[in-house]
């Protein structure tokens, strides 16, 4: 299963695990990705999304529907 927020594109990015002797160690942060539906009230039916924390204030604010149109012209979403 792809970490991939489908409204915003965010993926896993790398970092370092500092220890107290600051040696640093490889490892991954995660975006906050969520499992939701929405409906779309223009086509009447439902979606299943991932969508981050921030992809669902986006959606929130613009709508879903311009929020989906927008993700399919950043190539996000299919």
């Amino acid at each position: 299963m792809s970490r991939i927020c489908q409204i915003t594109g965010k993926r896993p990015i790398t970092g370092h695990r500092v220890s107290h002797s600051n040696i640093k160690t490889n490892r991954w942060f995660y975006p906050n990705i969520q499992t939701k539906r929405f409906f779309i009230p223009e086509e009447n039916r439902w979606v299943t999304l991932k969508v981050s924390a921030k992809g669902i204030r986006i959606i929130n604010k613009k709508g879903i529907y311009a929020s989906i149109k927008e993700a399919r012209e950043k190539g996000f979403l299919k």
